[in-house]
């Protein structure tokens, strides 16, 4: 019949790579000791932030400009301000053009009337004088001459005006037309860059927002920094010196065995134990 023994053994190691290069691993180390007593601001780091801290007490000087700036666009920034006027300019037009568009001004022209009064002067002179020398003014074939005569030359310069003025009243109206089309155009893009002048005034407002905060979130930014710097540096070191720490490894091992052993072995084993006791008495 056999048997078993157990035997439990414990083991520790200890590598270290970077034997060969400690001196240059505690050189390192020795001036990051050192940099650990600088991580606060320099003289220069300072004056910078208090330069940064005081401009940023007196706030942006262009804030009330940039203001003004975005109120002015919110108010359509003076689009249609000119409105009024061009409306105006299109009503003196009408006016002026009205009489000829409505056809009033056909036939009704001052000048045509002395221009008629003029032919019918030169014609009864003439007619009237060639039956005054035969001795026969004033006679019945005299006033015929006469009314042919005017009617003759008349007729021409009437149809001329009338066609002229038919052409004016088509031009009248035409400019009349055109000029309503071009003052709405005109109108309805001022009314356009209103709205665009208050899209603007949307996006300036936020600039004079920023404008108005400028001064605090400056200081922000600058307590930031001065909070910030000295982080950096110590991170750095961290950086550095954090590797170096953990290089090189301890370690510890725990390994039992176990041994099977026969009836023999054991009964010697157990024989040997028991010959030690006698010797020793």
């Amino acid at each position: 019949m056999g048997g078993q023994s157990t035997s439990t053994t414990t083991q520790q190691s200890q590598t270290a790579p970077w034997q060969p290069a400690q001196p240059l691993l505690q050189g390192i180390l020795s001036q990051l000791n050192n940099g650990l007593n600088n991580t606060g601001l320099t003289s220069s780091e300072s004056s910078a932030l208090d330069t940064l801290k005081s401009n940023a007490a007196q706030g942006n000087p262009y804030a009330g400009q940039i203001g003004s700036y975005a109120q002015s666009l919110l108010n359509g920034g003076g689009a249609t301000a000119q409105a009024p006027n061009v409306q105006a300019n299109l009503s003196s037009l009408q006016g002026s053009l009205t009489p000829y568009a409505n056809g009033s001004m056909i036939g009704n022209n001052p000048a045509l009337a002395a221009q008629l009064a003029q032919i019918q002067t030169d014609v009864g002179n003439s007619v009237n004088g060639q039956f005054a020398a035969a001795g026969r003014d004033f006679s019945g074939a005299n006033q015929m001459a006469y009314g042919r005569g005017v009617a003759a030359a008349e007729a021409p310069v009437i149809a001329a005006q009338y066609n002229q003025d038919v052409t004016n009243q088509l031009a009248a109206a035409n400019s009349l037309y055109n000029a309503g089309n071009t003052t709405a155009n005109t109108l309805a893009g001022m009314q356009q860059q209103y709205l665009a002048n208050q899209g603007q005034g949307v996006t300036a407002a936020q600039s004079a927002l920023d404008a108005q905060n400028y001064g605090a979130n400056a200081t922000l930014a600058e307590e930031a920094q001065r909070r910030g710097i000295p982080l950096q540096t110590l991170q750095l070191l961290a950086q550095i010196g954090t590797p170096i720490a953990g290089l090189g490894q301890q370690s510890n091992s725990t390994g039992t065995t176990v041994q099977e052993k026969s009836g023999i072995d054991q009964f010697a084993t157990l024989a040997g134990g028991i010959g030690s006791l006698l010797r020793g008495k």
